[in-house]
């Protein structure tokens, strides 16, 4: 029986600011859910489950700008599982390729549960309810210090189209965790998932990234909708610990047009600071109380050749940077990645067409 986290909406950590500097190193000490992630996927390193060791990877900061994050990681580019074959991006679930029901029951870290006030009262009325659990599994080919995987009831089969309970989950984590450096993200069908079985990764990166803080342009406040006006363009939502259900519904009614469309799309989630279109105080671009969620519709790639430097997906999109090869990691320029990064995106008259389809969606709701 794996180990069971169960958590409420008073775990969530909202006094954290990042340091100046580009890490994020704190003085805050490890809340339950990074104890947890922490020392559940190194113990699993230790045990050799992993297809390599990790280590310490070797990273840069790229001048310019954005400051890139590049890291060298040769192994996973040679290790990792082969991905399999996509063809649509609402491919149906196939039982017969690799799921997350066919991994090793040691990967699994734990199964997170939240205690709401809504299944106490059912409990307590002698009212049976089978709560929403998500299996947290570790990534046997990690891209960083505790990359992890988080699956909605694996044994439900559900393909890798994001529902609002796996968006809920994935910025209630971040929440959880008192490392402002913990990420997590999505790849969709068409945007370099590799496994067709719903899932979001999870890592923890100690380097600030100009996601966390670039100013954005507003189109639906109300429902935390932005625009992302710099490079990468893309759109963001925001969300605080009152807000999490608010603005998960509102993400999940931009992935379903995205997926009613067939456009291909990546989302990263991090601790930032509030969104607006004005400089901002100090002290406030400082703050990480909350949590941006960047939206990035793109180019669909099925059956594409791989990059040689790297693949284009969330991570890269949110400017971090896992090099496959050392001269890449050693020579490649912003100018480079910027030049790479351009071919996924949508053309500028598509993605406006698009933003102007989700405010009017999102307005109507």
């Amino acid at each position: 029986m794996p180990l069971q986290f169960v958590y409420r909406r008073q775990d969530y950590v909202t006094d954290i600011h990042r340091s100046s500097g580009n890490n994020h190193r704190t003085g805050s000490p490890p809340s339950t859910f990074d104890t947890i992630i922490q020392s559940g996927w190194t113990e699993r390193m230790e045990k050799g489950l992993f297809r390599y060791h990790l280590g310490d990877l070797q990273t840069r900061i790229l001048p310019g700008p954005h400051g890139y994050v590049a890291q060298l990681n040769i192994q996973r580019g040679i290790e990792r599982r082969k991905p399999q074959e996509i063809l649509s991006i609402q491919q149906e679930f196939n039982a017969k390729q690799f799921n997350f029901n066919k991994i090793n029951p040691e990967e699994v870290i734990c199964e997170m549960i939240k205690d709401t006030e809504q299944d106490r009262a059912l409990e307590d009325n002698g009212q049976s309810f089978k709560p929403c659990r998500m299996v947290v599994l570790v990534n046997v080919s990690p891209l960083e210090f505790g990359h992890c995987l988080f699956v909605p009831d694996p044994s439900r089969c559900f393909p890798q189209v994001l529902t609002r309970f796996a968006i809920q989950v994935g910025i209630e984590s971040v929440l959880l965790s008192s490392n402002p450096g913990f990420r997590v993200g999505f790849n969709s069908l068409g945007a370099f998932a590799s496994v067709n079985h719903l899932h979001l990764h999870g890592y923890y990166l100690d380097h600030k990234l100009e996601i966390e803080s670039v100013s954005v342009k507003p189109l639906v406040p109300e429902k935390g909708f932005y625009r992302l006006p710099d490079f990468p363009t893309g759109f963001l939502f925001y969300a605080e610990s009152e807000e999490v259900e608010k603005v998960a519904r509102a993400i999940c009614k931009v992935t379903d047009v995205l997926v009613d469309g067939n456009i291909a799309h990546n989302l990263f989630l991090t601790r930032g600071c509030q969104p607006c279109d004005y400089i901002q105080k100090e002290k406030d671009c400082c703050s990480r109380r909350g949590v941006r969620i960047a939206v990035w519709p793109r180019i669909s790639c099925f059956g594409a050749k791989e990059e040689s430097a790297f693949n284009v997906a969330l991570c890269e999109l949110a400017g971090h940077l896992p090099f496959k090869n050392k001269k890449d990691y050693e020579l490649t320029t912003e100018k480079d990645v910027v030049d790479i990064i351009q071919r996924y995106l949508l053309p500028d008259r598509e993605f406006l067409r698009l933003e102007q389809q989700l405010i009017d969606h999102l307005t109507d709701l």
